[in-house]
């Protein structure tokens, strides 16, 4: 048989699903950012969850390779120093990453759910090209490189001429 490679989750359900508290934060936070579904919440928590085991890891490492870590989350726009920086890190701070937050916040969009419509309908370039994806994680050297498409004049209809022969 073929290799088939499983699908993983990227992502853990919270383990008491119905906790008011945590409901209503992630109401807020679903509102602020204009996500589709809290889906993309726990997505968040996952990979700073990730970066969060991996800063553990490095404590007692040589600097070599903690330096290698900083590079890594600076070059992805996270402004960390030390491994304290790093575990403080929050969901938030991974979803102001996102494009869709860009666009919200560089007022191409008036609100963030208007901003995940334009990316969707491929209304937004990233250092020209066009990127439909909301989540898609934007790199410190294209912050400034986001812009949106030019509204376009309606083509106007030329009709053609007939050239008629003389004969």
């Amino acid at each position: 048989m073929g290799d088939i490679k499983r699908k993983h989750k990227k992502f853990s359900r919270p383990r008491k699903m119905f906790d008011k508290p945590r409901i209503e934060a992630e109401n807020e936070i679903v509102k602020k950012y204009g996500l589709k579904n809290k889906k993309e919440i726990w997505k968040a928590k996952a990979e700073v969850s990730k970066i969060r085991r991996r800063a553990k890891a490095l404590i007692g490492a040589d600097a070599e390779k903690k330096t290698e870590l900083f590079e890594k989350l600076n070059r992805e726009g996270f402004d960390v120093k030390d491994i304290s920086e790093v575990l403080a890190l929050t969901e938030e701070n991974l979803l102001d990453k996102r494009l869709q937050t860009f666009v919200f916040k560089k007022k191409l969009a008036n609100t963030p759910k208007q901003a995940r419509q334009m990316i969707v309908h491929k209304h937004i370039f990233v250092d020209g090209k066009i990127v439909n994806i909301p989540s898609f994680h934007v790199m410190k050297e294209f912050e400034n490189k986001i812009s949106a498409k030019s509204k376009k004049e309606k083509p106007v209809k030329v009709e053609e001429t007939k050239i008629e022969d003389g004969k």
